[in-house]
């Protein structure tokens, strides 16, 4: 599977996002996720562990240096992201 294409899949980024502090146990995870299911979690967390992305650590899951690496370089995107969120929102005109 391409990174993309994981990354892409429901949760996934979510997941990372999540990890970004540090470790999580599974149930804390899912609690910060709100909303996914315990399969769908295990699914994504065994998909980003095959990918190098996560780990599983003394603490639960965290990210592995690659993980951090990846959350690293998402960094302009959320910036890019909170702008656009900020921005006026104007609707459009009907043509």
């Amino acid at each position: 599977m391409a990174l993309l294409d994981l990354l892409g899949r429901r949760w996934a980024l979510r997941a990372l996002w999540e990890l970004r502090d540090g470790p999580l146990q599974f149930r804390a995870l899912q609690a910060r996720c709100g909303g996914i299911s315990s399969s769908v979690l295990n699914n994504r967390l065994t998909e980003l562990r095959a990918a190098g992305i996560v780990e599983h650590a003394q603490g639960g899951y965290a990210l592995s240096e690659e993980g951090g690496q990846l959350l690293g370089g998402l960094e302009p995107l959320q910036a890019w992201s909170e702008r656009w969120a900020g921005r006026a929102v104007r609707p459009r005109a009907s043509a």
